[in-house]
This record gives structure tokens, C-alpha cells and sequence, in this order.
């Protein structure tokens, strides 16, 4: 029987060595939900301006939006859940009283139905609509500089 190799993420290549180091990522750590994070918003971001894979792209905001809700709730002593129900995230939030409800109030309710639209059949598609996509992941990106900013200039060494 084969055995299968562990999974890894990388970090950015070493400053010493120009290959990539393997990262252990750890759930309950915010700085980690942001890297993923900002890793999936490129992506998007690159797509969206090619105008490929809208729903696809939608599905996968509504991911990036729920990794952020994460950090700030880990940020703020949350205890980690398994759940990917947008507004339940943002109730949490609220619960706590984040000072980054107003900015993600109308990305949730945008991407509350989105997860499971963009996994499952049954829903009805939308007609895409390239230029709300590339302002919501805009907002987004916003919401996520806010966040990072919080971990103060080591982020991004860390990350």
C-alpha cells in the first residue's frame, strides 16, 4: 500500500536560499487565516480581471470573507468551529462587537448562499456581474489590510 505524502504549505522563498520552506499552519493561529486568505483574494482578484470562472470566483470569496470573519474572532478570543455559515460567523462578531461589522454587512449577506450555491445544485445561477465581483473583492482586500494591520509589521514575516 502506497502511503500518501503529508500535505504542506509554503512560505515565501528564504532571503538566504531562492526555494521555498516548508510552513506548518496552525487553525488557531488569525495570522494564518489571513495568509490563506490573501493567497485566495490574488487568485480571485487575477480571475475577476480576465472576467474567468465567475461562479467559481464567487465560491471562493465567500471562502476568503469567512477566513476573515476566523481571524477576527481568533483575534479576539474565539475559541475555533467548524462551521461555514457566513451569518452565524458574523453574529459572533457582532456578539463581540468587532469594529469591522459595518464593512462586512453587506459582503455577508451578499455571500451568505453563495458556499453552497457554488457547491451543490438546486440554486439559481445569476447573470455574472463582473464589475460588483471586482468591487466586493475590493472591499474585501480592504477588510483585509484592516485586519493585518492589527499583527503590526511582523505579519508579514511570520506569514
Amino acid at each position: 500500500m502506497k502511503r500518501k505524502r503529508p500535505r504542506t504549505t509554503f512560505s515565501r522563498p528564504s532571503l538566504i536560499r531562492e526555494c521555498p520552506l516548508p510552513r506548518k499552519t496552525d487553525s488557531s493561529n488569525p495570522a494564518d487565516w489571513l495568509y490563506l486568505s490573501e493567497s485566495d483574494l490574488n487568485g480571485i482578484r487575477v480571475l475577476s480581471e480576465k472576467e474567468e470562472g465567475y461562479e467559481m470566483c464567487r465560491g471562493k470569496l465567500a471562502e476568503v470573507i469567512e477566513k476573515v470573519m476566523k481571524a477576527e474572532l481568533l483575534r479576539l478570543g474565539w475559541f475555533l468551529e467548524k462551521t461555514h455559515d457566513l451569518r452565524k460567523l458574523f453574529g459572533e462578531l457582532e456578539t463581540r462587537q468587532s469594529d469591522l461589522c459595518p464593512a462586512l454587512n453587506p459582503l455577508v449577506t451578499a455571500y451568505a448562499e453563495v458556499y453552497f450555491m457554488a457547491r451543490y445544485p438546486g440554486f439559481d445561477l445569476e447573470d455574472p456581474d463582473w464589475g460588483a465581483l471586482r468591487c466586493d473583492v475590493a472591499a474585501t482586500r480592504e477588510l483585509l489590510a484592516r485586519l493585518k494591520s492589527r499583527f503590526g509589521p511582523t505579519f508579514n514575516q511570520n506569514a
